[in-house]
């Protein structure tokens, strides 16, 4: 076989075989997506030098045999080529809390569910006192009434809350904020 032919023999089978040996690739091995395709072309440019290509009787086979071992020699070098030191491992901490996100979110459910007992017009003030950080002055000229009835509104509606929130929930919430 002259060299002109191994080469078409070779790009024909680059060309059949590209995406199939890169899905091989990102199924296989431990080789991240963006190095599949540098695993693959070394795989091809190992083939174009090997001289007898002529003499490989399952070529696919022989493809996949050697992406394997290129994945696996790339792996190697990718665990030498940052080097770690094990001390740095103490001082990664965990910032996920899971038991404080639980423990927010049950607060935060019981807050929802307490609010959602309170007269529409009093979960309205509540709404723009604190997500909208309005004054009381300012929510009452919004609202048309006079500072007067949303400063009592406001106070009752903290007055309902306190006996609808669980006594046990409002001192997590108060230690929580110390």
């Amino acid at each position: 076989m002259t060299a002109t032919e191994t080469r078409h023999r070779l790009s024909d089978w680059f060309r059949r075989w590209r995406s199939p040996l890169r899905a091989f690739l990102l199924g296989r091995t431990s080789i991240s997506a963006p190095d599949v395709d540098d695993v693959a072309q070394e795989v091809f440019l190992r083939l174009m030098r090997y001289e007898k290509v002529e003499v490989i009787e399952h070529p696919q086979a022989y493809l996949y045999r050697m992406a394997a071992n290129v994945a696996a020699e790339w792996s190697i070098r990718s665990c030498h080529r940052r080097p770690h030191e094990p001390a740095w491992l103490d001082a990664l901490v965990a910032e996920e809390q899971p038991e404080a996100e639980a423990m927010r979110d049950s607060v935060q459910a019981e807050i929802d569910r307490a609010i959602g007992t309170l007269s529409g017009r009093r979960r309205q003030i509540l709404e723009l006192f604190f997500s909208e950080g309005l004054t009381q002055t300012e929510i009452a000229q919004r609202l048309g009434e006079t500072p007067r009835s949303v400063r009592r509104q406001l106070a009752a509606s903290y007055v309902q809350l306190r006996k609808q929130i669980d006594a046990e929930l409002l001192g997590v919430i108060a230690n929580g904020r110390e």
